[in-house]
């Protein structure tokens, strides 16, 4: 009978994926494998609070700020919350400072302008939380250009410049570029899956099948907000 239950337990745990344990996987898998809102956002709190003990113990714990930023940011993504996006924009502004050729952060500062302008049009985003297209396009750039290379960056940022404007011409050569990246992290393989997704309707000339399904290949885009 135990080697029996043995048995078992070994084939469950070999059955059942590996459950998220950083912050970074935790945000990873909300943001691009939550369908429910209730769900993303208790992912959220429970990444933002790792981030949170993390730097309890460690200040300078560049990756547990960068997460705490994010989580910040998605939260107000999620509940359209004013209060989170500009606290969120004040902790890359931080960051950035510290550390502007990090493309990471360039990225992050670029999806947040790009986000907000996309989601509320470029007038409000101006006038309520102070984003700008022209900001997002240039972090978005810097991000690539700094990026070596890799999918993650040129991914996103055709992600993000066709989710602003289904016409964009620069998109589909990021598209592309992605699309034979290198692959280091699950960040830079989700990229190029989306990428490589987004090729087909462009390809096909269908600019506005691309934009729909560029912006569901954003964070969050399968969630009904």
């Amino acid at each position: 009978m135990f080697k029996h239950l043995l048995r078992l337990c070994i084939a469950v745990l070999i059955a059942t994926p590996a459950m998220a344990t950083t912050p970074r996987d935790i945000l990873l898998d909300a943001a691009f494998h939550a369908r429910d809102k209730s769900v993303a956002l208790a992912q959220i709190g429970r990444a933002e609070a790792q981030a949170d003990a993390l730097l309890a113990r460690a200040p300078d714990d560049h990756e547990a700020a960068l997460m705490q930023a994010m989580a910040t940011a998605y939260r107000a993504k999620l509940r359209h919350s004013r209060s989170d996006a500009l606290a969120a924009r004040k902790m890359f502004d931080a960051l950035l400072a510290r550390d502007p050729k990090n493309a990471e952060l360039q990225a992050a500062v670029g999806a947040w302008h790009i986000d907000a302008v996309t989601e509320l049009g470029g007038f409000l985003a101006g006038a309520v939380l102070g984003a700008k297209r022209s900001t997002g396009l240039a972090a978005i750039d810097r991000a690539v250009a700094l990026g070596g290379n890799r999918a993650m960056f040129a991914g996103l940022a055709a992600l993000l410049r066709l989710s602003l404007d289904a016409e964009d011409e620069k998109a589909r050569v990021l598209a592309e570029t992605a699309s034979h990246a290198p692959t280091p992290s699950e960040m830079d393989r989700q990229m190029r899956r989306s990428a490589l997704a987004i090729l087909v309707p462009l390809r096909a000339g269908d600019t506005e099948a691309a934009q729909k399904l560029a912006r569901q290949s954003l964070p969050f885009g399968q969630i009904q907000r």
